[in-house]
């Protein structure tokens, strides 16, 4: 499974990144990105995210 930001509608508040550093950041435009797959180890993490994102511009695909 990996995570995917839909960069039209991320807003850059990095509250993904701050919740999951390790599969979130902020790319040099300010936009979320997702840079790792999800594993066991960060699946709570990615789901907080997705959960917590204000504009829910984050979703799992296979």
């Amino acid at each position: 499974m990996r995570a995917y930001v839909d960069q039209d509608t991320c807003i850059g508040c990095g509250l993904c990144a701050a919740t999951c550093p390790e599969v979130f950041q902020l790319n040099a435009e300010g936009k979320a990105e997702a840079i790792a797959d999800t594993t066991d180890e960060n699946r709570s993490g990615v789901q907080e995210a997705i959960d917590n994102c204000p504009v829910s511009a984050i979703r799992e695909e296979e």
